[in-house]
């Protein structure tokens, strides 16, 4: 009579766990070089990227050193013509009006090396995502550039018109309003800066979506508050206290949001990918 050998209870357990650590050699080893590198890699890489990304802003400022008596008129020029009637800006120190042309052409620069100086932002956190992840670097670029480039736009011609409109119609048979190259160009480049970084709003979204740290449903739900923070920000970063300035602000911060929120829902981890 044949003797039917039974499995042993104990080496039955382990056939799961060597089942599984087989299916997990058999991945695509590039599913998991996601975010393999040493510290001193880390390090080399920022140091390349970082250098990169000032190679491209030199350019930048090169190309609009060419081109920097259109620029200064493109941004100056509107100042100018929405003073009193003959009205003109001063300058009371001696590289006040020289210093200006040196920052003009820094910001058109920025502006003009704002697509090159992205690539290498996206080139220095992709080695820590995982391949599927590493497709999303045109919109990545796309939305970054296109919101930095329309928010210093948007600020230009409609946010620092209506507020520069505003300061200068209290101009009377008392008071006249001459201001200064620095401050009125200070207050220039804050508009600028704080609408870029506001229509930063969609990439931010990508990547938190990407990550799973926010939802388009989360959004949605938050929706008033968010409006609630949005005016308080259009309060804090307009210097003047008049409703239209806050107006056009958070409008398109709110316009933003709900992009933001189509964003998520493009871009954001599915049920059956965050398993």
């Amino acid at each position: 009579m044949a003797v039917v050998p039974f499995p042993d209870p104990q080496n039955s357990k382990d056939l799961p766990d060597h089942d599984e650590s087989d299916r997990w050699s058999q991945q695509d080893p590039d599913e998991l070089a996601g975010g393999k590198m040493s510290f001193l890699e880390h390090l080399d890489e920022l140091r390349k990227r970082l250098i990169y990304a000032l190679v491209s802003l030199c350019v930048g400022i090169a190309i609009a050193a060419l081109f920097i008596e259109r620029i200064y008129q493109f941004v100056m020029r509107p100042m100018q013509q929405m003073l009193p009637p003959g009205g003109k800006l001063i300058f009371t120190e001696g590289p006040e009006a020289f210093m200006l042309y040196i920052r003009i052409a820094i910001i058109a620069g920025l502006v003009i090396a704002a697509p090159l100086i992205m690539i290498q932002l996206w080139l220095f956190i992709s080695p820590a995502l995982f391949p599927k992840e590493r497709r999303f670097a045109v919109p990545f670029v796309l939305l970054a550039s296109t919101g930095f480039i329309g928010g210093a736009a948007f600020s230009h011609y409609l946010v620092f018109p209506v507020m520069w409109r505003f300061f200068a119609s209290f101009s009377n048979d008392f008071v006249t309003f001459e201001p200064r190259v620095e401050p009125a160009f200070g207050l220039y480049l804050k508009m600028v800066v704080a609408m870029a970084l506001v229509f930063q709003m969609p990439t931010v979204v990508l990547f938190l979506a990407r990550f799973g740290l926010v939802t388009a449903r989360m959004m949605i739900s938050y929706f008033k508050y968010a409006i609630l923070a949005i005016f308080v920000v259009a309060a804090v970063i307009t210097p003047s206290q008049d409703m239209a300035s806050q107006l056009i602000v958070a409008v398109p911060m709110t316009a933003l949001y709900i992009i933001s929120i189509v964003v998520a829902a493009i871009f954001g981890k599915k049920k059956r990918e965050a398993s």
